[in-house]
């Protein structure tokens, strides 16, 4: 009963104690805080102690991070020997293999026993006896792996990089921060904006970016995040819909902002090559030289993998610290008179006053300009998040890491921002003639005279007209020079692992055609090499566009989308209150985070509004995409708990409002069996409710039932039914007989006002093979539905319904064909119906003979709805007499036009008295010949022994008596089949069938109304009341 653990796990618990018990249950437990040293029957797991009390074992308790380190080859490595609960011998007490997901770890997930296996299983059942069964929780004992064997597959098997907070999250964050920005653009941003405005810049992102980061603290901790940064967090938060445009977005602003980042690292080395007279071509075509030159050996380092990538991250954050200290030490260094001309003359109050307010210039002189050009120095807050897959603890990493790169980058800001703005001048010649002092005495701005320059604007030097404004400033120029290389590249190179990574999880996810095949990963951390390569060309792509004020604000543009969404995850997910949403970094608000979702789609059209329409445009079509092929994946999204509560609350409220006849709708609890099975059913019922009401498809699972598909598989009936894009619910009920299992269904299916009205059944065919039992059954269920007050429906073709016997074989050859993981499943070929088929311009024939408050006439004015019957015409029949025909037409119409109803024809039955022909009489009794009683010449107590032997037979009284409703269906049946002919639908007020009819005759009413029909026929009756009104309230 020992638990399974390893060295290493032991070596890596510090502060947690070593908690004893007492297998004894009468003394009080001992706990002690003393770690065990000794170990028993060689198990590392636990230290056995003697006590007076019984044996007492010491085990070390582990975080769940720790736990999570260990790789599956030591894990499955080590013979099972969970701990049983007390309750039994193969029950089992928590633990966490038992959530752990298998897909994400890649080894196969350990079960509990199910409730099946604890139910039969016997008391005496040793745990290490049992074996491994999916859905069981038995677990195979594997032979226990000596010292020497498991530290040779320690040593061959290889382990992944993974990384700690600080490097692998802060460090990232405040390098990806740290970018061109701030060395290129700052100094000239607070030249524009003043040091006022540049401030009130600088906190404005960081409020966008701090609300940002604290969403994704509070994501990131909701559970156990890998691969894919932005794209997972949003994607399993929002679901695939949200999850995968951003997820293409948010790689593209990556692989943009390595190209951002490579063009300010090409500046740097073009003013360097401009300074020592060793231009390669000119200008521009330099930049993009460099740049290409650049992101290749980025790509090779990438490449690498990402323990290279990691070590180059941490000599660039060395080499940046240097030119910090060096910067802030330039500013305390008297400057020399050429620095002076250049307009650096050290900390001056009257500079910064000068410099506090604005002072814009030139067609780039603008709030939101300057805004939209600082702003992407502050994305990198996801640099972190990006790699969670390679974090040792992502869930504490994320949150810590980048909240303390931002506070620390943000006093860096400010700080830059200031100073430089107190010791620069916006404007100077660079001359030393332009010095208006004596013999050196005078000190200061005030000795320099930079007016002529300015009036011309001509100068070259100063905060608004250079940008290597930091190398002047600085104390030793090479060494800003070399923080400029570090920045720019560690940002390059951060983005150029990051995209690649999002773009990974993306292609994996396979909610987009044609991009799996960069998904492939390589190596002991997965590096998605394709991608890399993929990221490469892009970036190359805008590098050679080699202008840092354009590629800017586009990045800008995107960055704002995902953290728009990312925000908007983290508020929807707060204000669903899914039980899952349970995050561990309690500092976020709701609010907090709709507010940083609203500001930053505000932001997207103040800076650029048409690349914030491009930006919206293409996530809408993707969104568009997504929800049109709905990929089949279940992340247990915020949105799916939105839809539930919305579900819900709709439900409630609609069962306070009382039943209006305006919104009368036929919500249907269709008698399909397995839905495949009768496909046609299933069809014309989604015809006329798809979209307006409620369909349940009722499954009555009887002892006898030998239907060919699985009664057990409801997942696979609905994903049949979703295939073929109908919206209705599938109920299987148990049920002793076909009456008991619909009178349950018919009382308990539903919710609220969200409950079947009409009950929809297939007409039986098989009514005179089958037995006595068996029609008894079904008529039984009519009637009980009439009792019920609910409205009957029975659909009748000329084929029948039921396709069993086709799919029979199908199935059977699926089931043998496939391993028993599949099995369960069901066929994806769709049977094509007719109500799958355009109907062209057939009419509709209804004929209401009887007044059941509208429902007759309402079905065939939903299907004309519908596309496929929209070019059908509806003509109605009713019952009159010769005289009055033409008076009785006129009153129909009149009330088809009040209830508003499109009707083509109204046609008046004159002939429904004539008696019907004898030879379709005599069919008809030649039907009920088998089921006559035949009981005129036999005395009575012969007669009642009949009776009680065959109660379902018609007696010659009964059938005399009902012969004149005998031959008036026989009559109507031929009028049907006069004028309807070339029909596409048939519907026929059902006759109510009365107490004193025989199951048999009233079966054979059923039958003769709807015989001899090459259409579908449809038996409909409402219940009575109205369904229809031309009344407004």
């Amino acid at each position: 009963m020992g638990q399974r653990s390893s060295k290493r796990s032991l070596e890596k618990v510090h502060s947690i104690p070593h908690f004893q018990f007492s297998l004894n249950d009468e003394p009080p437990p001992h706990y002690s805080s003393n770690r065990g040293d000794s170990f028993s029957n060689g198990d590392p797991g636990m230290s056995r102690h003697s006590s007076s009390d019984g044996p007492v074992f010491s085990i070390p308790v582990k975080t769940e991070s720790e736990t999570s380190d260990q790789t599956s080859e030591q894990r499955d490595s080590r013979q099972d020997s969970r701990r049983p609960s007390i309750y039994s011998a193969i029950d089992t007490v928590p633990q966490l293999d038992f959530y752990i997901n298998a897909t994400a770890t890649g080894r196969l997930r350990r079960s509990r026993p199910s409730l099946e296996v604890l139910r039969k299983a016997a008391d005496d059942v040793e745990l290490g006896s049992q074996t491994d069964v999916e859905g069981t929780g038995q677990m195979p004992a594997a032979p226990e792996p000596t010292q020497d064997g498991a530290k040779a597959g320690r040593n061959t098997a290889a382990q992944p990089v993974r990384f700690g907070w600080v490097t692998g999250v802060m460090i990232r964050c405040m390098l990806n921060i740290w970018g061109v920005i701030m060395f290129l653009r700052l100094s000239w941003i607070t030249s524009q904006a003043g040091i006022l405005l540049t401030w009130l810049i600088i906190l404005m992102s960081v409020a966008v970016t701090s609300i940002t980061a604290l969403s994704v603290s509070a994501i990131s901790t909701n559970g156990k995040v890998y691969s894919g940064g932005a794209y997972f967090m949003i994607s399993r938060t929002l679901g695939p819909e949200l999850g995968g445009p951003i997820g293409l977005v948010f790689s593209f602003a990556n692989a943009l902002a390595c190209a951002l980042n490579t063009v300010g690292f090409a500046e740097t080395v073009r003013d360097l090559l401009k300074e020592y007279n060793a231009v390669i071509v000119d200008p521009v075509n330099d930049v993009r030289i460099v740049g290409v030159a650049t992101v290749t050996m980025l790509l090779l380092i990438s490449l690498a993998g990402m323990e290279w990538e990691s070590k180059t991250q941490v000599l660039f954050f060395a080499i940046l610290m240097v030119s910090f200290v060096n910067y802030i030490v330039g500013t305390f260094i008297p400057p020399t008179p050429q620095k002076q001309a250049m307009g650096f003359f050290g900390y001056n109050g009257e500079i910064f006053v000068t410099n506090l307010m604005p002072d814009w210039r030139g067609p780039e002189g603008d709030f939101f300009q300057m805004f939209a050009i600082f702003f992407p120095s502050a994305i990198g807050i996801l640099s972190g998040a990006n790699i969670c897959g390679d974090l040792k603890d992502p869930e504490k990493a994320i949150p810590k890491g980048t909240l303390s790169a931002i506070f620390w980058t943000t006093v860096s800001y400010l700080g830059i921002s200031s100073t430089v703005g107190a010791c620069v001048l916006r404007d100077a010649s660079g001359s030393l003639n332009d010095s208006i002092s004596v013999n050196g005495s005078c000190k200061g701005p005030g000795c320099w005279d930079f007016s002529p320059c300015e009036a011309n604007q001509t100068c070259n030097y100063g905060l608004a007209n250079t940008f290597q404004i930091l190398t002047m400033v600085s104390g030793f120029g090479p060494l800003i020079t070399a923080g400029i290389f570090s920045a720019t590249l560690s940002s390059a190179l951060a983005f150029m692992v990051s995209a690649p990574k999002v773009f990974q999880c993306l292609c994996r996810d396979n909610i987009y055609p044609y991009i799996g095949f960069f998904g492939k990963g390589y190596g002991k951390n997965q590096e998605p090499l394709r991608a890399y390569v993929l990221t490469y060309f892009i970036a190359v792509a805008f590098i050679l566009i080699a202008e840092l004020n354009v590629i800017a604000p586009l990045i800008s543009n995107f960055f704002l989308c995902s953290y728009a969404l990312i925000n908007f995850s983290c508020f929807h997910a707060s204000i669903t209150n899914s039980p899952g949403w349970r995050p561990s970094f309690r500092y976020y608000s709701r609010w907090t985070a709709l507010f940083g979702a609203v500001i930053s789609v505000v932001l997207m059209f103040l800076l650029t509004w048409w690349a914030a329409l491009v930006t919206f445009s293409l996530i809408f079509f993707l969104l568009g995409y997504v929800t049109y092929k709905k990929p089949a994946v279940n992340w247990g999204s915020s949105m799916q708990a939105g839809t539930y509560n919305m579900a819900l609350s709709y439900s409630v409220s609609l069962s306070g409002v009382e039943d209006h006849v305006k919104n009368f709708r036929p919500q249907c609890l269709v008698l399909t069996g397995p839905p495949n099975v009768r496909p046609a059913l299933v069809d014309f019922v989604s015809s006329f409710t798809k979209n307006i009401s409620l369909m349940i498809c009722g499954d009555i699972l009887m002892d006898n039932d030998k239907s060919v598909v699985p009664q057990h598989n409801t997942e696979a009936l609905v994903k049949w039914l979703n295939r073929r894009k109908v919206r209705s619910f599938y109920t299987p009920f148990a049920g002793a007989s076909l009456r008991e299992g619909t009178h349950s269904l018919l009382q308990a299916t539903g919710l609220g006002k969200l409950k079947p009205n009409t009950l929809v059944m297939g007409f039986k065919t098989n009514w005179q093979e089958c037995t006595p039992h068996s029609l008894e059954d079904y008529i039984t269920t009519v009637n009980d539905t009439f009792d019920l007050n609910y409205g009957v429906c029975i659909l009748r073709m000329m084929d029948g319904l039921d396709i069993s016997e086709e799919i029979e074989c199908e199935v059977k050859c699926f089931t043998f064909t496939t391993d028993d993981a599949a099995s369960d499943e069901v066929p994806n070929e769709q049977t094509r119906t007719v109500f799958q088929t355009k109907q062209g311009k057939k009419t509709i024939d209804v004929y209401w003979i009887s007044d059941d408050g509208g429902l007759t006439l309402l079905v065939p004015y939903l299907l004309t709805r519908r596309k496929r019957w929209r070019q059908s015409k509806v003509r109605v029949f009713i019952v009159g007499d010769q005289q009055n025909m033409e008076q009785q037409r006129k009153e129909m119409v009149s009330l088809l036009r009040k209830f508003r109803l499109d009707v083509h024809d109204v046609i008046v039955m004159t002939d429904s008295e004539r008696p019907p022909l004898s030879k379709n009489m005599k069919r008809f009794e030649e039907t009920l010949e088998p089921f006559r009683l035949k009981d005129g010449l036999k005395e009575e107590a012969a007669v009642q022994e009949l009776r009680k032997d065959c109660p379902w037979k018609v007696s010659d009284k009964e059938l005399e008596s009902l012969k004149p409703k005998s031959e008036k269906k026989v009559r109507l049946n031929e009028i049907i089949r006069r004028n309807s002919k070339h029909a596409a639908l048939v519907l026929v007020s059902l006759p109510v069938p009365r107490t004193d009819c025989p199951s048999v005759l009233y079966m054979a009413w059923l039958d003769t109304l709807t015989g001899g029909l090459h259409c579908p026929a449809l038996l409909i009756r409402g219940n009575q009341q109205n369904v229809l009104t031309f009344y407004c309230q």
